[in-house]
């Protein structure tokens, strides 16, 4: 069974998004140190790319910093080495086809499964291509993680009974971002997807603050931040590790005091 169930096994789990190597490799290896202590249950580690069409501009930013101080996946699987000897909890990469390929898609993810990445988001990768990395994943026992978008709707059904890992619910339309609010009527989403799939669903896109996240974990097993623990790193720089682990701290401690 993939390492990604323990996140969601005795409570609603909080996952946390960073791009790696925003400022720097070693300001990353701390962040992700303080999330992981602060309650963070998985962590998604995004790969930088130079076009990342899902992300808002907050995360593109990120992406820029962190090509401009000489990130590459090499380097970010050596940190990931570092990580995994002190660190057990699931950890994912979000990274786009195009950086898998370029690396090429078996070295790739035959790494990931050396380094212990429990699985894989390829936001532009649509369901009708995955087979171009499943038969790998699987091979590496590397989850393929699913995501579900409002737009999905009819193909629902065929994307959730064939996920792996949790399914990624996207919040809203449009890329990554703090939002002031979600309007999608998510409940109805999750309730189809639970129709045709026992894996956990977790929602992202927009969630910024501790009233978002326990409201969207009524409805859901876990909530996903990227963009507010981005503006955090881009405001404090190296100093941003304190702060990003306040911040999951009031973020985990809000989806575990929901009530109904």
């Amino acid at each position: 069974m993939s390492r990604i169930i323990n996140a969601f096994k005795n409570n609603k789990a909080f996952i946390a998004f960073i791009t790696c190597g925003d400022p720097d490799i070693n300001t990353s290896l701390n962040i992700i140190r303080e999330a992981a202590r602060n309650g963070a249950d998985l962590i998604e580690l995004g790969i930088p790319f130079s076009d990342p069409t899902a992300e808002g501009p907050v995360i593109q930013e990120a992406n820029l910093r962190a090509l401009n101080s000489g990130i590459t996946t090499d380097k970010i699987f050596d940190m990931v080495r570092t990580l995994r000897l002190e660190i057990n909890i699931p950890l994912v990469f979000m990274t786009y086809a195009n950086v898998i390929f370029s690396y090429g898609s078996e070295k790739f993810i035959r790494t990931c499964s050396e380094i212990q990445i429990d699985g894989l988001i390829i936001p532009d990768l649509p369901y009708e291509e995955k087979n171009e990395f499943l038969p790998t994943c699987e091979k590496y026992h590397v989850d393929l993680i699913s995501m579900i978008a409002p737009t999905s709707e009819k193909r629902i059904a065929m994307i959730a009974s064939e996920a792996e890992g949790f399914i990624y619910i996207v919040s809203s339309l449009g890329v990554t971002g703090v939002r002031s609010e979600i309007t999608t009527d998510l409940d109805a989403i999750i309730q189809s997807v639970r129709k045709h799939s026992s894996l956990p669903c977790a929602i992202g896109f927009g969630i910024s603050t501790p009233q978002q996240a326990a409201k969207m974990a009524r409805i859901a097993d876990g909530v996903i931040v990227g963009s507010a623990i981005i503006k955090i790193i881009a405001k404090y720089g190296r100093e941003a590790p304190e702060y990003v682990g306040e911040f999951v701290k009031s973020m985990k401690d809000a989806v575990l005091n929901i009530s109904d």
